[in-house]
């Protein structure tokens, strides 16, 4: 091989190398995956929960109870739809999230909280390059926000 051969391969496999990084970086910005919920007023992780695309839909249910107090068997009592008394594990708690034109966010959607077993309108926005999710639930304007944190 030349020098010119084993220069262009150089440049071409640094270039495979970094748009193979750009690509993870971008895939991260999504709430597709595994995420780590947290009590907000103690910090103990309460949940892992999955969020799975479908069709360009967000849905995601709960594949782990994390606190340390957590009933592995329990069921949503508080539902009032499809969901009452299912079990926990394996809950739906996210659905019909769709990502917004142009924007790394994703709404449009509800989720559950299981301890009152009421529906809010979602919005879901991946930060700190997605290794966070910012979700936010509400009813009217009224709501709140938790940070999930994706688990590696």
């Amino acid at each position: 091989m030349t020098n010119w051969t084993l220069a262009l391969t150089g440049r071409a496999l640094i270039a495979i190398v970094l748009v193979a990084i750009s690509g993870v970086a971008m895939a991260q910005m999504t709430p597709v995956g595994q995420w780590h919920s947290s009590d907000e007023k103690t910090g103990e992780l309460k949940s892992l929960i999955i969020i799975n695309e479908t069709g360009g839909v967000l849905n995601g249910h709960i594949d782990k109870l994390l606190r340390k107090t957590a009933d592995q068997k329990a069921v949503c009592k508080e539902c009032t739809d499809d969901r009452k008394d299912k079990p926990m594990l394996g809950l739906e708690i996210i659905r019909g999230a769709k990502k917004v034109d142009g924007k790394d966010v994703w709404e449009g959607g509800k989720i559950l909280d299981p301890e009152n077993g009421k529906d809010y309108s979602l919005r879901m926005t991946p930060i700190e390059d997605g290794k966070k999710l910012e979700v936010r639930g509400s009813i009217a304007f009224f709501g709140r926000t938790q940070t999930w944190v994706r688990v590696q």
